[in-house]
């Protein structure tokens, strides 16, 4: 482990040595193929012992969504965590065998919501302790990432936790990039795209793509991309996760100062203290994590609006709210009578390819 640590901050020196222009492109490309490779090595260690990424450390995944609270120490992430399970949740025990607490469960609109804290992150991953790359494994299951910060504290904190979160794979508030990147069994590298190209070029690539001993490969770029989007693409182990900035500790600065932090996109003033704008961060955790409430209606009686059965707006067919319910009703299903704001008529019937939409009632007719 310590070898491949210290392969990463060779790396990193040498490219912050390398001045960055068109002639060191191609070789700066290379040396971040190198890097993502030995990042990839330390979450999944291919030798013996040591755990692999996450074994021994896994979190039951429990309710409809899992957040992750990251932050440095002091900044109130512990006033936070209390705050929400107590307010806003029945607050759970679980046995865990981990290094990280599971405070509760939030109760928010009908949906369980797991509250995780991952300390680890910060203090064990960047040196490749075999903790910090299980915390890191468990933050790539978490649907939301909300990142705590101090008002008080300079922002450097917010780069050093965003480094560490992409140095691992994840993506905060990003999109996958839009290439396609396809291997084949000869004819080259052939790389073609539809717009100007700033970053990247057919010697670029060829390397990048060399480092993976990829040699045969179609690359086709529908906008300006990076080497590092390439690398992403290739890599193909990226988890693309909505985040929330969460400015903790509001009560300590100007009220010229608020204004400005509540302009930037991804922010969450707050403090947990004094209960200011909790219901508002939880609003923002209910949008990012962009789900949908579907609504049980048996037969003959009325809708269970108190328990809704919570898909996400990904996945939102008929089948998608089968399976949330039970594997085995999709084979019973012969139709289902939708009430809501997915249908033109009330109830419509449809089949299980009918998408929903939030707080839609659903009644599941099977077969006899």
């Amino acid at each position: 482990m310590a070898t491949v640590m210290q392969k990463i901050k060779d790396i990193e020196d040498e490219m912050a040595r390398t001045q960055k222009n068109k002639a060191t492109a191609h070789h700066l490309g290379l040396l971040k193929a190198k890097l993502a490779k030995l990042r990839r090595e330390l979450l999944t260690p291919t030798s013996k012992g040591g755990g692999g990424a996450g074994e021994g450390f896994d979190v039951t995944k429990s309710g409809d969504a899992r957040v992750g609270l990251v932050g440095f120490p002091s900044v109130g992430k512990s006033t936070l965590l209390n705050k929400l399970t107590g307010t806003f949740s029945e607050v759970a025990a679980y046995e865990f065998t981990t290094l990280t607490c599971i405070p509760g469960v939030i109760m928010y609109k009908g949906a369980k919501i797991q509250l995780l804290d991952l300390p680890g992150i910060i203090e064990g991953a960047k040196d490749g302790k075999g903790r910090g790359r299980q915390v890191i494994s468990t933050a790539r299951t978490c649907n939301v990432i909300l990142i705590v910060l101090d008002a008080i504290k300079p922002i450097t904190h917010k780069r050093l936790i965003e480094k560490e979160l992409e140095g691992f794979g994840i993506r905060l508030n990003k999109t996958p990039p839009n290439l396609t990147f396809r291997k084949k069994d000869k004819g080259g590298i052939n790389f073609t795209s539809t717009v100007t190209n700033t970053h990247l070029d057919l010697e670029t690539v060829k390397a990048i793509c060399s480092e993976y001993r990829i040699h045969n490969a179609d690359v086709s770029l529908r906008y300006d991309a990076t080497a590092d989007d390439l690398i992403d693409v290739i890599e193909g182990s990226r988890i693309y996760t909505p985040c929330i900035y969460v400015v903790n500790k509001i009560d300590q600065i100007t009220l010229e100062e608020l204004e400005i932090l509540d302009k930037l996109p991804h922010y969450c003033p707050i403090s947990a203290h004094l209960e200011w704008n909790l219901d508002g961060l939880l609003e923002k955790v209910w949008e990012y994590l962009d789900l949908v409430r579907i609504y049980t209606k048996p037969k003959g009686l009325n809708p269970d609006y108190e328990d809704p059965v919570i898909v996400s707006s990904k996945k939102k067919t008929v089948e998608d709210f089968c399976n949330r319910i039970h594997k085995d009703m999709v084979k019973q299903f012969k139709y289902a009578l939708v009430w809501g704001s997915s249908v033109k008529h009330k109830p419509q019937r449809v089949g299980k390819e009918h998408e929903l939409e939030d707080e839609d009632v659903v009644q599941i007719i099977k077969k006899i």
